[in-house]
């Protein structure tokens, strides 16, 4: 075994909100709140969306995919930091970092891509309405889909092994809520130039390609609307895409602001925040923005919950009948 990789450190700190004990039980509550909401919320989507045939669509397909990653990319860190601040300890192991490393890069990796394909879709459907229907057939959207996942898989498999296999010989102590890939750099003891490289090419593949795939769909939807001669097509046009612009506008805000700096530098309290919203609160956004400025969603939620309320009537009068 070569000694250089041998690693020192086999226990993390997570700093995360350890200044700031007087805020403990605010914090747990926010948290578990937020947390519960997204997966209700998430989960909500994607029943609505398999039970209602008016929403098997690639539009819903690719928005139940993008629920069920922002129910499995929360659920990566937030009950761990919601441990850690009830506990005030936030010891880690090393292969537990590693893990968790591992899984949200994986969750995390594909939510960029299914934003661009969302983007891509609505493009098609404004532009090249005609053809919608046999360029976004139910051949290509899954595999548009499995690709963003394989695209998860091999971020997941490229940076994890080369993050475990650095030097961590102290301090120990991360200055973050979990175990991202920036804080572990800086506590780096052995040359990271190899990893480095591989994370700018990732987060240029991963965020500039992919913003510019958005921007450059939307540019086209844009000068396609303004083209439209009716107000209400132009407002109806635009209502299709309003919730995914400000869907995508919130998850790369954050992104930018927490991953564009030196990697020498610690932004401290700002980088928590940043992580706190795109894993904890755009997950709870993602379902209200759609069901809100959602017209079809708003019909499905309305037709599902009168289906739920006829059923516990029917269910309470057979209990009633039965006394």
């Amino acid at each position: 075994m070569d000694k250089n990789n041998v690693t020192v450190v086999e226990n993390f700190i997570l700093l995360g909100f350890s200044n700031v004990p007087h805020l403990r039980l605010p914090l747990i509550y926010i948290f578990l709140s937020l947390y519960i909401c997204s997966l209700l919320g998430n989960s909500l989507i994607i029943q609505l969306i398999i039970n209602d045939p008016h929403l098997h669509t690639p539009m819903y397909f690719f928005l139940a995919n993008l629920a069920v990653l922002d129910i499995l990319s929360p659920s990566v860190t937030v009950p761990k930091m919601i441990w850690d601040i009830y506990t005030g300890e936030g010891g880690i192991s090393f292969y537990c970092c590693i893990t968790q490393l591992f899984f949200f890069i994986l969750f995390l990796g594909p939510e960029s891509f299914i934003l661009s394909v969302m983007a891509f879709d609505r493009y098609v459907a404004i532009c090249n309405p005609l053809h919608y229907t046999n360029i976004m057939s139910y051949k290509l959207c899954p595999r548009l889909v499995g690709g963003t996942w394989l695209v998860g898989l091999f971020y997941s498999l490229l940076h994890t092994p080369l993050t475990g296999r650095i030097n961590f010989c102290g301090p120990n102590q991360i200055n973050h809520i979990y175990c991202d890939i920036l804080p572990l750099f800086q506590l780096a003891c052995s040359d990271i130039t190899l990893n480095l490289y591989l994370l700018y090419a990732s987060a240029f593949l991963n965020g500039i390609c992919n913003f510019s795939v958005i921007l450059s769909s939307y540019t086209r939807i844009v000068l396609a609307i303004l083209r439209i001669k009716a107000k209400e097509g132009r407002i109806k046009a635009f209502s299709t895409c309003s919730s995914h612009i400000i869907v995508v506008s919130v998850f790369y805000l954050s992104l930018f602001t927490n991953y564009l700096h030196p990697i020498t530098s610690s932004l401290g309290s700002k980088d928590i925040i940043g992580s706190i919203i795109y894993t904890v609160v755009i997950p709870v956004l993602n379902p209200i923005i759609y069901s809100l400025r959602n017209n079809d969603v708003k019909k499905g939620l309305k037709k599902q919950f009168k289906r739920q309320i006829s059923f516990f009537l029917i269910l309470y009068g057979k209990k009633k009948m039965a006394y």
